[in-house]
């Protein structure tokens, strides 16, 4: 309840002339001391009585790209059999909030508003929930409630297209290397049978000794598994200023582009980051495109047990996820990059994309692909922005 000073002073002077006529013998001051108290109390009353509302909001789509357009429909009516809710109410989107037209809504009616919802940033919006405000006509209480449960919307990095992936080459779980493009089924491990599995996969041996029906599973070691590093530190990027980066936002469209890409062509893709995130409601699977519209940089002050690169780097070489090590990072620590060149041993193929960030908005260039000394065998892409990575990318593939 919020009680404003008009009624705090209405209250205090009409209980100081009630108090003042009943003592002095003035049933005038005494009369108009208790007109101001009930006045008081009718306000109370007026504002603390509230409609039944239901509310119902849905979001179309809930996840979306960065600049795509995202709806969220509002549906508000009043569940009381008679009476008109006449209550200010307003949406929360983000930092925003969105009037909804309550003034008049009858008894069993229903109202409905659409909006859209800015996606010019990336991250995760809240959306909710619908702050309900109800206030006596004289402006002297007002009472504020939530209805509706909140959600939220992912949106995700823009992806721009890649014209490939890596293919064809791959470290088989023998110890090979696969170059051939459809390669062969090569034995991965053993797990329980589950109904539907075919008989011919059962392993008789392992299942008859320990009582219990286990099958094959197989990969395809043709198929690249993609390892892409994101170096989400504030350190990695030069621009960072109050936890944004411009150079930083286009490593995540590089990111969300490799994965994108990976995903299309049904290629296994690991999305990580060098500083690890918990997912802000508990989440144990997310797809790595919610994963990138959830990340932010991570100052020193989170950094905790030593070098975070090193401590990744050491990870990756004991782990071997992948046989393609993809490191997105900006260009604010330069001994990164050779600290993931020593990956060139674990990975068959590691590709370092570095963020510079456009000095001169007018100057156009073709992005830089190669290795800088020191760093042979490691494939270099240097660009200004994410557009500029696709492009580098797609030249790199052409080597």
């Amino acid at each position: 309840m919020n009680v404003t000073a008009r009624c705090l002073g209405l209250g205090v002077t009409a209980a100081l002339l009630t108090a003042v006529g009943t003592v002095l013998g003035y049933p005038e001051l005494a009369l108009l001391g208790t007109a101001g108290l009930t006045v008081v109390g009718y306000a109370a009353g007026y504002a603390l009585w509230q409609p039944r509302l239901w509310v119902r909001r849905t979001v179309e789509p809930d996840r979306v790209n960065r600049g795509d357009a995202c709806t969220v429909t509002l549906q508000v009516g009043n569940l009381r059999r008679w009476g008109v809710a006449s209550v200010l109410a307003e949406e929360r989107c983000g930092r925003r909030w969105i009037p909804v037209p309550l003034t008049q809504l009858r008894s069993g009616a229903t109202t409905t508003v659409r909006y859209p919802v800015p996606t010019n940033r990336r991250g995760v919006l809240p959306v909710g929930p619908l702050r309900v405000l109800r206030r006596d006509p004289f402006g002297l209480v007002a009472v504020a409630r939530a209805d509706g449960e909140p959600v939220r919307v992912w949106i995700r990095p823009q992806v721009h297209p890649l014209r490939a992936v890596p293919a064809g080459i791959a470290r088989s779980l023998d110890g090979q290397i696969d170059r051939v493009p459809h390669g062969s089924i090569t034995f991965d491990s053993l797990r329980e049978y589950v109904v539907g599995d075919e008989l011919r996969r059962v392993h008789w041996r392992t299942s008859a000794r320990i009582g219990q029906l286990m099958v094959r599973e197989h990969v395809d070691t043709s198929l690249p598994r993609m390892v892409v590093l994101l170096d989400n530190r504030t350190a990695a990027y030069h621009d960072q200023a109050d936890g944004a980066s411009a150079t930083f936002e286009s490593a995540c469209e590089a990111a969300a582009s490799v994965v994108d890409a990976a995903t299309r062509a049904d290629l296994p893709v690991l999305l990580q980051m060098v500083v690890d995130q918990p997912p802000p409601d508990d989440t144990p699977s997310r797809h790595p495109l919610d994963r990138l519209a959830e990340v932010t940089l991570a100052g020193t002050d989170r950094l905790t047990g030593g070098d975070p690169v090193r401590q990744v780097c050491d990870q990756l070489r004991q782990q071997r996820p992948g046989d393609t090590l993809i490191y997105l990072a900006g260009t604010g620590d330069p001994d990164a990059v050779a600290r993931i060149g020593g990956l060139r041993a674990v990975f068959a193929s590691v590709l370092v994309g570095r963020i510079t960030g456009a000095v001169d908005p007018s100057a156009v260039g073709a992005p830089a692909v190669g290795a800088p000394t020191g760093l042979a065998g490691v494939l270099f892409v240097e660009a200004d922005d994410g557009v500029g990575f696709a492009a580098g990318w797609d030249a790199a593939g052409d080597r």
